[in-house]
């Protein structure tokens, strides 16, 4: 499972929501290009991205600022906020994003998400934002009747690298992450599913671990990580720790010295 520190971007800056709320806004940076360079610097694997405003207006509006970001660091890049055709996926693939995040588009427009795939294979992530299990769309500001799982396996077998799963009502609250949810999704969805929402320190990771071969891959991480919460640093160094522990071999008994 791996730390994936997110960067959400509105009006070029690096700003947190509280719930997906655009009037509950905290800036915490002018720079998200600044803030991209110190995940790194602190051994990121992945930085999650999101263009707020591009949600909201359904087409790139922070491109510019996300251009910046490729070109200052190695770190693969994930990146949602106003993909909804086409064109949008092949450019910012081209720009070297690693992976776009197709979220509105899932219940809309079923037909652009599996042409995506099928272009791109393993570089199309679906993203799935629920409030109480129900899906919202359009930046979270449309809630919709649709299940959360139940739109998931619409999309089972098509190469999707990942489905991201945010709780609305925890996202920006660091309250704590629906775990349950989260492994519910990832052991009926068929697809790796990366946990987000609602981060609030170390023991958020440490449960997550618990459940990680459910098919969790990583989990996204914002405020916890602008407050000071949670170290990420440490937060990768534990998640590498159980990793050796869960992939060491352990020799038969017979051929254990110590059992010897």
């Amino acid at each position: 499972m791996i730390i994936i520190p997110a960067i959400d971007i509105r009006g070029g800056r690096c700003v947190r929501l509280l719930q997906g709320d655009f009037r509950r806004e905290t800036v915490y940076s002018g720079d998200p290009v600044e803030v991209a360079r110190r995940w790194a610097g602190a051994g990121a694997e992945r930085i999650h991205i999101v263009d707020l405003d591009g949600s909201r207006e359904g087409r790139p509006v922070n491109d510019a600022v996300i251009r910046r970001i490729l070109s200052a660091i190695d770190v693969p890049v994930e990146l949602g906020g106003g993909i909804r055709d086409l064109a949008t996926v092949d450019t910012y693939l081209g720009l070297g994003v690693r992976w776009v995040i197709l979220g509105t588009a899932a219940l809309k427009n079923r037909g652009f998400v599996v042409e995506a795939c099928r272009r791109h294979p393993g570089r199309v992530i679906l993203g799935i934002d629920a409030k109480d299990g129900k899906v919202a769309v359009e930046g979270w500001t449309e809630a919709t009747g649709a299940d959360a799982l139940e739109v998931a396996k619409r999309y089972e077998g098509l190469g999707l690298a990942a489905l991201v799963y945010t709780d609305i009502s925890r996202d920006g609250m660091e309250t704590g992450v629906n775990v349950p949810a989260t492994e519910r999704l990832a052991r009926s969805a068929g697809i790796p599913v990366i946990a987000s929402g609602g981060v609030a320190g170390i023991g958020d990771i440490e449960r997550l671990l618990t459940v990680a071969a459910s098919g969790i891959l990583g989990v996204i991480t914002g405020k916890a990580l602008y407050t000071g919460a949670l170290d990420l640093a440490e937060a990768i160094a534990r998640t590498k720790e159980e990793g050796k522990r869960v992939n060491r071999v352990e020799l038969p008994g017979d051929m254990n010295p110590a059992g010897s």
